[in-house]
């Protein structure tokens, strides 16, 4: 949508009384005994805001995340900072969360970073990179490898400001009408796949589209896609794709982790008090944490029971896995046609490159161990 007729159509409509805010800092202070000396007493101001996802209600986890945001940022500011989460469609359509949130329909917004590539392809760098960072590797270079900084510069351009909203880990592969047996089984082959995955997709052959959450069933279930990515084994359950198909392809090397984001309109954060501030950080903070380690404990019994509805759980083969490494690289590289993405991927890619001598040194090799052990997890 052109940007100014979607703001001009926010400006008329019920949209533009969304970001209902009280008073900016210093109202909502009074002085109490100040003719006698007495201490001044500051009242801190109500703030009410309403926050458009970018996920429906029935993904439970994803959608949970902008609740548990509210939730904690009202007993953080004594109830006086209000935040009101709307599922994807509610306010604004699911992948025009940060249009919204960039044109001030919304304060605040739950959303992934890669919705937007065909604004700048910086914002993947918020949410994944095909054959890149895993989940604690992304947020280690989020927090404390400089991907933090050098994101919100991106952001910056859309006058919002990021905060880590979750991240799901690693994902599965998506579901297949058939299973592919080769690279040559992707060609002309209708996929709903976002991001720079479906870039790197459409390189080997497939018709790549993007769809928001609550289209996914309907359109694989009428035929009008062959193939579905999301997100793993308990999101994909409830979203019920077992009743349609049954191949369920891994690994999603498209999102080796899938970070999302809390995106805030600039002038409504400056508005904000600092504690405010600090209560918005805090709170995501505290959903990033949670939203994996939740994932971590619900996948494994969501996958148990898709493989007993007569799910088969399939490994891409190795020529498409090749095929897609080498188109993968080659998008980033050509991606990066300014001074800032570049500097964005050099900095991705040198933290990947040291933290992978570590977890393969450390965790991998356990894991390879445990598995030699005959422990090992079986898919199939």
């Amino acid at each position: 949508m052109d940007r100014r007729r979607f703001v001009s159509a926010a400006a008329l409509g019920a949209g533009a009384t969304l970001a209902g805010c009280g008073p900016g800092p210093g109202h909502g202070r009074r002085e109490t005994g100040a003719a006698a000396g007495g201490p001044a007493i500051v009242t801190r101001p109500r703030v009410r805001w309403r926050l458009a996802s970018s996920f429906p209600r029935s993904t439970e986890i994803l959608y949970r995340a902008a609740e548990h945001l509210a939730q904690r940022v009202a007993a953080l500011t004594d109830g006086r900072f209000e935040i009101e989460p709307n599922e994807g469609g509610a306010l604004v359509p699911p992948l025009q969360v940060l249009d919204a949130v960039q044109a001030g329909s919304v304060p605040i917004g739950h959303t992934a970073g890669y919705y937007y590539l065909g604004k700048t392809a910086a914002l993947t760098f918020d949410t994944a990179v095909p054959f890149g960072m895993q989940a604690r590797q992304h947020d280690a270079w989020m927090r404390h490898g400089g991907g933090r900084e050098l994101t919100q510069r991106t952001l910056d351009a859309f006058g919002v400001v990021g905060l880590l909203g979750g991240n799901t880990g690693t994902q599965m592969g998506g579901w297949f009408r058939r299973p592919v047996r080769s690279l040559s089984d992707l060609r002309a082959l209708t996929m709903r796949i976002p991001g720079l995955g479906g870039r790197a997709m459409e390189q080997l052959g497939v018709i790549a589209q993007t769809l928001p959450g609550g289209e996914i069933y309907g359109a694989l279930e009428r035929g009008a896609i062959d193939a579905t990515e999301w997100v793993g084994p308990y999101d994909d359950e409830k979203m019920g794709f077992y009743r349609v198909v049954k191949t369920y392809h891994y690994p999603g090397w498209w999102e080796p982790s899938a970070g999302l984001s809390f995106y805030v309109n600039r002038s409504e954060w400056d508005r904000l008090p600092p504690s405010y501030r600090e209560a918005l950080q805090t709170a995501s903070g505290e959903v990033n944490a949670i939203m994996l380690s939740e994932y971590d404990a619900l996948n494994a019994p969501a996958l148990a029971s898709l493989l007993d509805r007569g799910v088969e759980a399939v490994p891409f083969p190795p020529d498409v896995m090749a095929a897609a490494a080498q188109a993968s690289r080659a998008l980033m590289d050509n991606a990066a046609d300014d001074a800032h993405s570049r500097e964005l991927l050099q900095s991705y890619r040198d933290f990947q490159a040291a933290t992978d001598r570590w977890f393969n040194l450390a965790e991998r090799t356990m894991a390879q161990a445990y598995g030699s052990g005959g422990r090992g997890p079986r898919v199939a």
